[in-house]
């Protein structure tokens, strides 16, 4: 692991100094400001800051850097604080600086030629969405925490959300990129270019770094046509494997209009119907799991999706593989379905403790995991439930651990929790899957790469990471 820290530096002198070059808007000690940010949306860690710093552009983030470089101290970017692993969250030395990139929240440019947005760090998603729809396009990744997740950290930990199955993760959505390199330097490469053979693509780099390797300040998105048509289907199955069926009879039927396939077990809908007042369960009947699926058009090909959507329940009945479904019958109805979804995660929070693990395997093998992996784990500790939910097109399965019911939190995530995770982890692996599909490793899960992570992969990160960053001052104790 990468921990080469500079010496503690000397508080007071590096306080004075960042407060003078950012002025009472650009940075405070006050631990009632600070205090919110200190905490990671789980929370599950908390540390401590020397400071916070909010720079209001590019070259105030360059200062900083260059001025926490002469100190020897640490920087901890953050967003939205809405990530999963503890990525944006300090230790508990207070020797770090917390630098939000909230103020940074300009949408520069949307380009409708060239179906482009250029936009900073600190611009929230949905803001984005709003900003691209109103020029008649789209940015084609959406999840749940859309109202608070920042361009910066999706960026930082290579977000995918619901919409990958069509148009991937932001690896595949980020055209160009903006961003303050350890040393205080700007790398600007905003300007995209279909063909560039210049050696290696240093945004893709950055991307999913999770700020170890330099501060992501902008970036420029890949915009699509705005949906002039969608049909979103529900329907209830008796297995994850019949689910798995029904999604390649859509890739088929479907091809290029099929947007989005999620799929919930009956556990995780209930939870939901618990935590949402209001919400309404789609189908009259319980079922095993439960199916969401989107068709999206825009205008030359929205005349084609009621009739695809047709064929794809009516084959999906005649194959034995739903046992009911359902249409949204306009987008309001469309919307609550999407609704149950992407509430899952903070209704699942509302039952109590729990570990959750962010897993992918090989697309064609998750139904056999999870169907291995329930029984495996609800038998081994009694009183747990196993759930998993979530992208089933892309193989990834938010595979959750609820703890029996009266525990103490921090007993059983230290206890009962902490193995459970290994044991999953370990499954996963030899499986030939990922820890992490797309929140990160962040602190959450460091200690769990060193050891499942291929020495040689494990090898090159760290040597990238000692070579930019040769104080490890960026992000120290996440990733690697």
């Amino acid at each position: 692991m990468v921990e080469t820290l500079a010496p503690r530096a000397d508080g007071a002198v590096f306080l004075e100094e960042a407060a003078a070059l950012l002025g009472t808007k650009g940075f405070t000690t006050d631990a009632e400001t600070i205090a919110p940010w200190l905490t990671d949306w789980r929370q599950r860690f908390t540390g401590r800051a020397l400071g916070m710093a909010s720079p209001a552009d590019t070259a105030q983030v360059a200062a900083l850097v260059q001025l926490c470089a002469k100190h020897g101290v640490p920087i901890v970017p953050q967003g939205g604080n809405s990530g999963m692993s503890g990525g944006a969250t300090p230790d508990e030395t207070g020797r770090a600086v917390v630098l939000s990139l909230r103020r940074m929240n300009a949408i520069r440019a949307v380009d409708p030629a060239a179906r482009t947005a250029t936009c900073e760090a600190g611009v929230i998603l949905q803001v984005l969405h709003e900003a691209a729809e109103s020029k008649g396009l789209r940015f084609p990744l959406s999840l749940g925490g859309k109202g608070s997740a920042t361009i910066g950290g999706l960026i930082s930990t290579n977000a995918g959300g619901t919409q990958v199955l069509r148009h991937g993760s932001m690896r595949a959505l980020v055209l160009g990129l903006e961003a303050v390199m350890p040393d205080g330097t700007v790398f600007n490469q905003l300007v995209p270019l279909k063909k560039d053979n210049r050696g290696f693509d240093l945004k893709q780099l950055l991307i999913g770094s999770e700020g170890v390797l330099g501060i992501v300040t902008a970036a420029t998105l890949r915009l699509e046509p705005a949906i002039a048509a969608r049909e979103v289907l529900w329907a209830g199955a008796e297995s994850l494997t019949a689910a798995r069926e029904v999604l390649l009879m859509a890739e088929r039927i479907a091809g290029p209009f099929l947007e989005g396939f999620e799929v919930m077990p009956q556990h995780s809908l209930d939870a939901v119907r618990d935590y949402l007042p209001g919400a309404r369960q789609p189908l009259a009947e319980d079922h095993t799991w439960h199916i969401l699926i989107e068709l999206v058009g825009d205008a030359d090909g929205a005349a084609r999706l009621p009739d695809l959507a047709q064929r794809v329940l009516e084959e999906a009945f005649e194959a034995g593989l739903i046992q009911d479904a359902t249409i949204a019958a306009n987008d309001t109805q469309a919307e609550a379905f999407w609704n149950l979804r992407e509430t899952i995660a903070p209704a699942e929070r509302a039952l109590g403790p729990a570990v959750q693990h962010d897993i992918s395997v090989p697309v064609e093998r998750m139904p056999a995991f999870v169907e291995e992996a329930v029984p495996l784990l609800e038998g081994q500790w009694p009183g747990t439930r196993a759930v998993g939910f979530g992208h089933l097109g892309d193989g990834n399965i938010h595979f959750h651990v609820i703890a029996p019911a009266g525990v103490d939190r921090a007993e059983w995530e230290a206890g009962d929790g902490k193995a459970i995770s290994r044991q999953v982890h370990d499954m996963v692996t030899a499986w030939g899957g990922s820890i992490s599909a797309e929140h990160g490793i962040g602190q959450l899960k460091r200690d769990e790469l060193a050891r499942l992570g291929d020495p040689v992969a494990l090898s090159i990160l760290r040597s990238v990471k000692q070579a930019l960053d040769p104080q490890g001052l960026m992000n120290p104790g996440k990733l690697v």
